[in-house]
This record gives C-alpha cells, structure tokens and sequence, in this order.
C-alpha cells in the first residue's frame, strides 16, 4: 500500500477539481517524485471504482548533460572563438582545451578561423571574423526554457545528432472521480472468515475483487528423467577428459557394421531373430565400402593380420541384412574405418545412447537400453593407459576405490573386470563374530 498521507492528499484534490488531475502535476506541486502519485494511483485502483486512472504518454525533449553544459557556457565552436586572442594562438595550445578538438572542427566548418601551417613556431590559429553569434546556445536554451516548439525539425535532429538534445517520452495518469469515489479509504477484505458468517459482520465489509487472470504458482514442472540426468553427469566427464562425442543417430544398422566388421561370427547366436530385432522395410542394405568388405570377408572365412579366422564360407547376404543395433560399438567401428582414410592423428571417442535387443520383458528388462562407450586410439598404447582413464573417469564420479580384476572375453585381449566399493555403515559387532580367527 503506498503512503496513507500522499493517496489522501491526493483523493482531496481529485475531490476540488471537475475535470481531473494530471499525476505530473500532482507530483510537481506535492513536492514527491513522479513515481510516488504511480504508487498511490495504483493503491486506489486496487480498492475498486474509487477513482478512474487514464494512462496518457507525452514526447518532449531534453537538455543531456552536455547540452546543460553548453546552454550554461557558450557551445564549444563559440567558446573556441572566444579563446582565439587577435595575435592568435597555437594549434597545439588549442587542443590542450577540453573543447578545443570538437570546437575547432565546428568553428573551422563556420569559417569563423583559420589556420596559417606556414606560421613560424608551428600552426596557428587566427579569428576570421570580428563576432560571432552562438546560435547552438541560443536554441539550447529555447528548449531549457520549455519553449522547444519554436525550432525548426531540422535544428532539433542537429542538436540530437551532436547528442546535446534527447527526445524522451514521459508516461503520467490523467486521474478523475470514479463511481466509488470517497476521500476514506476503507480497506478491503481478502478473505470472508467463518466468525464473520457468523455474526453477519460480512454484510457491512468490502471485499477485494477476485483476480480470475491472476496465473498463481507456476507448478513445479520441467524436471530431467533421472536416465537423462546420468546420461548428462557422464557426457560431461568425458567432455573434460578430452573424449569427441561420436554420432549415434542411426538406430538401424545393417549387420555389417554390427557384427560382421566387429569379428562377430554369422552364425553366432546373438544373430538369432531371439536376440536380435531384424528389419523388414528396408530389409537390406547395400552401401558398404568394397575394399574393406572384402577384407573382412577375407579375415572371417581365411583369416589374415595374425588371425586364423572361422573358416567358413562368409556371404554377403547375411551382412546386407538390416536390424536395430545392437550395441554402439557398430558406430565405433564406423569412425575407425573414417580414421583409417586420412592421415592418423590421436584420437579419443565416447558415446552414449540407446541400443536393442530382443529381449523377454519383465520388472527388470526392456527391448532397449542405454550404452556408455569410448574409443581411444593412437601409438604405444598399454593396458595402463586403459586403467588410468577408467580411474579418472570414476574419480570423477566420486568414486575413488576400484580395483581391476583379470578377466576373459573372446571379443577383446587383453581383458578385465572393473570393481569398486565403500567402507558400508553395518557395525563392526556383528560382523566380526563371523570371522574365525
């Protein structure tokens, strides 16, 4: 609520007058800022119709601080003039002035002096004419004097463009009497009680309007699915250990870049229509770099770079058929072979995304699921270095105590198996009795 003493002064003067109050000159006359009789229009409105409030907006203009100065002081081409004895003076003693630079080049655009650059001791600056009459000043303060309206548009935009005068829109409340109108302000209930239903007292009381556009509490909404929330946490660390983000847009994959180019047997069971989803539109794909096919054919059915291979006959339909991914790895295995057509240079890939598998579901499966994967390649590369990343990966999850474990898997050598644990809060008490010393 504003200030009691300004908004009753106030109803007192919309109460002498038949017409209205300006809230400029409310303010002005009240001594308060503009900004007090806002508040107190604001105030009454809330109480209702007492009084009726017309937002009326104005453009004048203004002196700016600069403008203040020169109406104050002479414009800086005339006060140049004025500092100019008959002698002359120094091109260079005239710049020391702080209006020297600007008043020069306005005074030398009047033709009001001149410059002798042949002058012993330097350029130097003669008067060209016995007076001059400062009309920059002289318009400043026509407007300082309110009485703006007599120059011309042109002088007003020269004045705006040498940033002495600034158009500026003031914003006021033409205020009148409204049906309502009274000089006591009587406040309002916001809230009909049970002990005034039951003494009736509600009946004499004014009660607010209810506000039915009012938007209340914005809900608590918009939150990230937890799997997002992790997705986002391990995205980020890989971000800060130097990992490039591969793409992993394409959920269909055709079973040559998902099992075929990863040394993944045709007839391997997880190429079960049990294990794996298979696509019937498009049902094949036949896009595949025909170099390094045929090296892979090459590897699975006679072997090659150290690999005795499966020795069996590899066909190229199998490999044509489409399916939905089954692990990330088939992306991994895509920008391998990009690498593999420039110039080497280090490289470290992570991903993070859906895969699928036909699985049976339950309380605790699903078709799909996300897969963390990265990619480091480069020279001299040993299992430490291996060790080292998933270290810092963890560490940075807070997770500081791991240990490694020798494990085997037909698909990678060397391999291991990565644990981690914490120190548990159940008592010592009944643990150590279980322990034959």
């Amino acid at each position: 609520m504003a200030d009691t003493g300004v908004v009753e002064t106030l109803l007192r003067r919309i109460e002498k007058v038949d017409d209205g109050v300006d809230s400029l000159e409310a303010a002005s006359s009240l001594g308060v800022d503009h900004q007090v009789i806002v508040g107190a229009v604001k105030s009454l409105q809330a109480l209702g119709d007492v009084i009726s409030a017309e937002l009326r907006s104005s453009k004048h203009w203004e002196l700016t601080d600069e403008g203040k100065e020169i109406a104050e002081q002479g414009s800086h081409e005339a006060r140049v003039f004025s500092s100019i004895p008959l002698e002359g003076l120094s091109q260079s003693e005239l710049m020391k002035l702080s209006f020297g630079k600007i008043g020069f080049s306005k005074a030398m655009s009047s033709k009001w002096i001149r410059v002798d650059k042949a002058h012993e001791g330097g350029p130097r600056i003669f008067r060209t004419v016995e007076s001059v009459e400062d009309q920059v000043r002289e318009k400043l303060l026509l407007v300082q004097k309110n009485s703006g309206s007599q120059l011309e548009e042109k002088d007003k935009n020269e004045l705006k463009k040498r940033k002495l005068l600034s158009e500026v829109t003031v914003k006021s409340y033409w205020m009148s009497k409204g049906n309502s109108f009274s000089t006591t302000i009587t406040k309002q209930e916001t809230e009909l009680t049970p002990e005034m239903i039951a003494n009736g007292s509600w009946k004499e009381k004014k009660f607010k309007p209810y506000n039915f556009e009012a938007l209340g509490v914005a809900p608590d909404c918009g939150h990230l699915h937890p799997l997002m929330k992790v997705r986002t946490q391990f995205r980020q660390i890989f971000l800060e250990m130097g990992f490039t983000e591969m793409p992993t847009n394409n959920f269909i994959e055709s079973s040559f870049w998902n099992f075929d180019s990863l040394f993944q047997p045709q007839q391997h069971p997880a190429r079960d229509q049990h294990d794996t989803f298979f696509l019937s539109d498009p049902a094949l794909a036949h896009d595949f770099p025909q170099d390094y096919l045929e090296r892979v054919k090459k590897v699975h059915s006679e072997g090659g770079y150290g690999s005795q291979g499966y020795k069996y006959d590899w066909k190229i339909e199998e490999a044509q058929k489409n399916i939905l991914r089954t692990h990330t790895t088939a992306v991994s295995a895509r920008m391998l072979y990009k690498l593999a057509q420039q110039k080497f240079t280090p490289v470290k890939y992570f991903s993070i995304d859906r895969v699928f598998r036909n699985e049976t579901l339950d309380a605790t499966h699903l078709a799909e699921f996300h897969q963390i994967e990265g990619v480091v390649a480069d020279y001299g590369l040993t299992l430490g270095d291996l060790m080292g990343i998933l270290h810092q990966f963890y560490t940075k999850l807070g997770i500081t105590k791991l240990r490694f474990k020798p494990a085997y898997n037909p698909y990678t050598e060397p391999s291991m198996e990565l644990f981690s644990y914490h120190e548990g809060t159940t008592r010592k008490d009944k643990l150590v009795p279980f322990i034959n010393f």
